[in-house]
């Protein structure tokens, strides 16, 4: 299963590696447009990757909002490397670099509960297990029939 994974970061320009762990998720990244300004904003943008004996295996992107708030951007991880440590192991790298940024607040959206989907269920526990706990589910943030949840989670 896995060697050791390691999470590296943040840098910056790290498009042309994350692109196609976005196009081999299409159950998640599935909207074009989305993807496209997922690609512009991983390549400006903090990015954190997870490799496995060298191998690039997801990664995971940060916005900081305000000196003490970030967000999880994007986050990806091959679909044949779930549930292998690469996930973990990427926001808790986020999270030590972030911290010591200053940040006390972090912060995901993902599709949330009202729009029923088997792989966000599976999204929405990992996020959980690392620690993140929901705070709102917006049902227009993104479209009537995509609703989004707001997960939150105290770096302090």
């Amino acid at each position: 299963m896995s060697v050791s994974i390691e999470a590296e970061g943040p840098l910056l320009g790290q498009s042309v590696v994350c692109a196609p762990i976005l196009e081999g998720l299409p159950e998640w990244f599935g909207i074009a447009e989305a993807n496209a300004q997922y690609v512009r904003d991983i390549e400006v943008l903090p990015t954190f990757i997870a490799r496995d004996g060298g191998e690039v295996v997801g990664f995971l992107t940060v916005k900081r909002h305000y000196p003490e708030s970030a967000e999880v951007l994007v986050m990806g991880v091959r679909a044949d490397r779930h549930r292998g440590g690469a996930g973990r192991a990427l926001v808790e790298a986020s999270e030590v670099w972030l911290r010591r940024e200053g940040v006390t607040f972090l912060q995901v959206k993902t599709r949330g509960p009202s729009t029923p989907d088997p792989q966000y269920e599976r999204t929405r526990a990992f996020y959980r297990a690392v620690g993140f706990v929901p705070l709102e589910e917006m049902l227009t943030l993104w479209s009537e029939d995509d609703a989004a949840l707001v997960l939150v989670k105290t770096l302090g």
